[in-house]
Order: C-alpha cells, then sequence, then structure tokens
C-alpha cells in the first residue's frame, strides 16, 4: 500500500493523543488547573490533529460527515462517532478539573473507555480487510492499542507503567512482523485462485495489463526491499521502545523525558511507514507484483 503521509500522520498522532486522553480520564497524573490545561491542550492538539490528518486522503474530504451515517457497517463511520463521543466528553471532564479543580471520576473513566473504543476502530479499518493478508488478524488491533497505552503513558509522566507497556508494545510489534511476513503466503491467494482458472492449469500473466502507471499501482502496489525494511524495523525498535525505556530507567529529568517522548513519537512514525508500505494487496497479483 501507498505510505501516504496524511494516514501517517492521522495513524500516528491520534493513537498518541487518545492514549494520553485515556490515562487523563482514569485520573493519571492527578492534576488540575493550568497543568491539566497543558496536558489535555497536547492530547487534543495530537488528537484532533490526526483526525484532521485523515481527511486529507479523502477523495472527497468536503463529503466527511456522510461517513457518520454509515454506523451499522462501516468502521470508519465507528471510529468517527466514537472520536466525536470521547472528544466531547473528555472536554467537559477536561473542563472540571482546569477551571472548577474538580474530578468526576464517572465521566472520566467513560471518556477513557471511548478514547480506546476510537484507537480500537481506527484498527478495525484495516485488519478487516481481507485483500491485505498482513494487516487482516487481531494482533493488529493488539498492536494499535498497545502503542497507544504505552504512548499515552509516556506522555503522561507515568513512569513506571510506560516502561513496561513499552516492552510489551515492542514484542507485540516484533510478533506482528514476523507473523506478516508470513501471513500473504498463508493466505492461498495466487493467481490461480485470484483468476479462478486453477482448475484448467497453471496459471500466469501473458503480459502487463498495461505499460503505464495507474491509480491501482499508486495506490495498493508499494514493493519496500527486504533489508531497506529489516534496517528499518531496526531504528523503528530502537527508537520506539529501546531508547525511551532507556531514558527512563535512568534517573529522572525533564531533558530525559522530552527526548523519550521525541524518540518514541519518531519511531512509531517509521513503523506507521513500515505498516503501510509492507502491506500486500492482492490487486499487485494482476499487475504481476506479488
Amino acid at each position: 500500500m501507498h505510505p501516504a503521509p496524511s494516514v501517517i500522520a492521522f495513524t500516528t498522532l491520534s493513537g498518541l493523543g487518545f492514549g494520553l486522553l485515556f490515562w487523563l480520564g482514569l485520573g493519571y497524573p492527578n492534576v488540575t488547573g493550568w497543568v491539566a490545561f497543558v496536558l489535555f491542550a497536547i492530547a487534543y492538539l495530537m488528537a484532533v490533529g490526526g483526525l484532521l490528518a485523515s481527511t486529507f486522503h479523502l477523495g472527497r474530504p468536503e463529503r466527511f460527515l456522510k461517513a457518520f451515517s454509515q454506523w451499522r457497517s462501516s468502521w470508519l463511520s465507528r471510529e468517527g462517532i466514537c472520536a466525536v463521543a470521547g472528544l466531547i466528553v473528555m472536554a467537559i471532564y477536561g473542563a472540571g478539573l482546569v477551571f472548577l479543580g474538580t474530578s468526576w471520576p464517572l465521566l472520566g473513566a467513560i471518556g477513557a473507555v471511548l478514547s480506546l473504543l476510537t484507537v480500537f476502530t481506527t484498527s478495525m479499518i484495516y485488519a478487516q480487510l481481507k485483500t491485505v493478508a498482513r494487516w487482516h488478524t487481531r494482533l493488529t488491533p493488539a498492536l494499535f492499542l498497545s502503542l497507544s497505552i504505552a504512548g499515552g503513558a509516556l506522555l503522561a509522566g507515568q513512569v513506571a507503567m510506560a516502561t513496561a507497556l513499552l516492552v510489551l508494545a515492542g514484542i507485540i510489534q516484533m510478533v506482528w512482523w514476523l507473523q506478516g511476513d508470513k501471513a500473504f503466503a498463508q493466505s492461498g491467494t495466487n493467481m490461480a485462485t485470484a483468476t479462478g482458472l486453477g482448475s484448467i492449469g497453471t496459471v500466469r500473466a501473458f503480459e502487463p495489463p498495461h505499460t503505464g502507471n495507474n491509480y491501482l499501482l499508486n495506490e495498493f502496489v508499494y514493493v519496500v526491499g527486504r533489508k531497506h525494511a529489516t534496517k528499518l524495523r531496526m531504528i523503528s525498535l530502537v527508537l520506539m521502545i529501546g531508547l525511551p525505556v532507556l531514558l527512563l530507567l535512568a534517573p529522572f529529568a525533564h531533558l530525559f523525558a522530552l527526548l523519550a517522548v521525541l524518540s518514541h513519537l519518531i519511531g512509531v512514525i517509521i513503523s506507521r511507514w513500515l505498516f503501510f508500505a509492507q502491506a500486500e494487496h492482492v490487486v499487485g497479483l494482476y499487475y504481476g507484483k506479488r
């Protein structure tokens, strides 16, 4: 799949933003006034910024409101509903902390659940696609949720929980990569099954469908060299998990905390680039790219 900057920004920033809202909704850290305002501002800038970035990948961005009407069948619609509901509930909860110095735990818990549901629905947009075997696994929601919760704990300054959750997220990421490398082959999809002609003999492409580029090739057929991908995976793990954990284990310093957040953010961006770039869509079979 084409790793569009808009969807990379969307999945990265919204995941971290809603992850921070999740912890704030549970009362971690227990803050009020200006400190609470700053934390909520960071969470909303990331969450809303990510959601706005996603609209740049829509064919008709001005029609995004219509997506809300398809909640019975569309994970995109469910994501939008959960996101709006979560942001409204957390805005009310945050206003109580910032302006009244009052915490409403039940409201915060509801907002925390809605924040996680938003991340889950985002992951299901990709996990539901049978045409992309690498994504079509229960590990995809686990990956999105683990990185969101771990990144949120890091932003919330929950050192002990962030350390453990980052390690867990790193393990899930590695398992997701290893399983994903075998997913397309194990799906049993090939030229014969794609055309339905396997019963009459060996199926192969006589010649390319056309000599020029087209929308399908641009959006659904993106090839990354194995050596290049391996290097990027190592860099991603080091920046996303390794370095932040080492910085969290060191004596606390504000500079270390900032470096841990920045390192994690860059690592997640690289991971998400690979998430899209290595996704083998079955349409590639038609063009002899798989």
